[in-house]
């Protein structure tokens, strides 16, 4: 029984994980009860953890495995890992999975993102209300039910050489060149596990903060904003390296920088690898979200694929992969998934496959990209926004029946013409509106951009 006073959970369960501040929001007698509750959701026998290298980690995984060996769990423990290295151990062993991260977010968080047998995602509609439910009533002072079962077993087990394993028997790099590459880990997981993966390709690596420090002395190990690939972007260029690869914090996002030192969009990104892979599977489903470039599915359709497309979010990603058994998905946020890693995403993977890429010919990156590069766009744009379903049936009004545009609420609002297409979709957890725009050139994209913006921000 805990004693600890009742909690509201409110702000650390988000959507598909849970995520707050340490020890305030998250601490570790809170980790023991989501053990307890995780095993009791899933009803698993067996379970396997890792964590990152952020300093509340260690101890925030040790008693969530306290927790669920109570509940009659054995759990294994596979210690340092990037998430895509824990998607990989609850893959292999078949047995539900939960990673201590918060992933790009500063120094004070931490998080939980789990997944049960197989790297199946849980989010809200997949037990983790559940799982909310449980640890707000034990909180409060309610007993833990009984078991039956003999308190599970705590054990250590290194996945690393099998994780690599598996990565490379996917990816066919016996023809890559020569590649002077720069690594940017951000003092982050990346830092473990590329010297692993890439040790035996023939690549000279120029590493950038791969100390493993959870503080993040150098950068946020954020790579989605600009300014935390400023070094990377220099050191790519005064090296003459053929290509930049920077990690997000635990490892699962990967973003590219040409042998010019310019940012290759996460959107080119799934092009390349889509194309690479239909070429192996033709005939496959490809999915996207609906913020990816229409390059994506005008590639998917040019390689003999089937595009599908989701809301964001890797719970949406995953699921929809399952459903229909796709072949790889690709977000702009720079998550990239596979079939056959469990369909779940994997940044070292996505790096394989445009290390394999762009080795297997001669030219160089910015050249090999360029075919992936058709349309303009903004970016997305926060705006704070009091009302948003009220601005959102403004925009509609205005642009609906433009170049004859149609409208869809897949997620927020999407107005599609034949030259240009516009998203505006509400935040989960801000009032905010987030805004991409993209059209065939720059002045397209501005002045839709600027007429949007004029009504969300009047």
């Amino acid at each position: 029984m805990s004693d600890r006073p009742s909690v509201d959970l409110s702000g650390l369960v988000k959507a598909y994980d849970i995520r707050g501040t340490v020890p305030d929001q998250l601490d570790e007698d809170l980790a023991r009860l989501f053990g307890a509750a995780f095993v009791q959701t899933t009803g698993a026998e067996a379970i396997v953890t890792g964590h990152d290298m952020r300093p509340s980690s260690p101890g925030l995984a040790r008693a969530f495995a306290e927790g669920a060996a109570g509940r009659g769990a054995d759990v294994t423990e596979i210690g340092l890992c990037s998430t895509d290295g824990l998607y990989f151990a609850s893959g292999m062993l078949q047995r539900p999975g939960a990673m201590f991260t918060a992933s790009h977010n500063p120094a004070q968080y931490n998080g939980i993102k789990m997944c049960r047998a197989g790297a199946a995602p849980v989010g809200q509609e997949t037990g983790l209300r559940e799982i909310r439910a449980l640890v707000e009533g034990w909180s409060a002072g309610l007993e833990l039910p009984a078991t039956d079962h003999a308190p599970g077993s705590v054990t250590q087990r290194d996945m690393l050489g099998d994780y690599v394993a598996h990565l490379m028997g996917l990816v066919d790099v016996s023809a890559v060149r020569p590649l002077k590459i720069v690594v940017d880990a951000g003092n982050g997981m990346g830092a473990l596990t590329t010297p692993a993966v890439f040790r035996d390709l023939p690549v000279e690596v120029v590493p950038m903060y791969f100390e493993l420090d959870g503080t993040f002395p150098n950068h946020e190990a954020n790579p989605l904003d600009p300014k935390n690939i400023v070094d990377l972007q220099r050191r790519v260029r005064e090296t003459g390296a053929d290509l930049g690869l920077a990690f997000d914090g635990d490892a699962d996002r990967c973003f590219v920088v040409d042998e010019r030192g310019e940012a290759v969009s996460p959107s080119a990104v799934t092009a390349l690898i889509a194309a690479r892979l239909l070429t192996e599977h033709p005939g496959s489903t490809i999915i996207h979200n609906l913020i990816t470039s229409k390059t994506v599915p005008d590639v998917i359709r040019e390689h003999g694929g089937t595009p599908v497309r989701t809301r964001v979010g890797h719970s949406y990603i995953k699921a929809e992969m399952a459903r229909t058994g796709a072949l790889f998905g690709g977000e702009h946020s720079a998550h990239y998934y596979f079939r056959d890693f469990w369909f779940a995403d994997s940044g070292m993977l996505a790096a394989l496959h445009v290390i394999a890429a762009l080795g297997g010919q001669r030219g160089p990156l910015s050249e090999l990209v360029d075919q992936y590069k058709r349309y303009a766009a903004s970016g997305e744009i926060n705006s704070v926004v009091r009302d948003q379903q009220h601005t959102l049936t403004q925009v509609r009004e205005t642009f609906a029946s433009r170049d004859g545009a149609v409208t869809d609420g897949l997620d927020g609002l999407t107005i599609s013409a034949a030259e240009w297409w516009l998203n505006l979709r509400p935040s989960n957890t801000e009032p905010l509106l987030r805004l991409n725009v993209e059209a065939p050139d720059t002045e397209t994209v501005a002045r839709l951009r600027d007429e949007v913006l004029a009504i969300v921000r009047d």
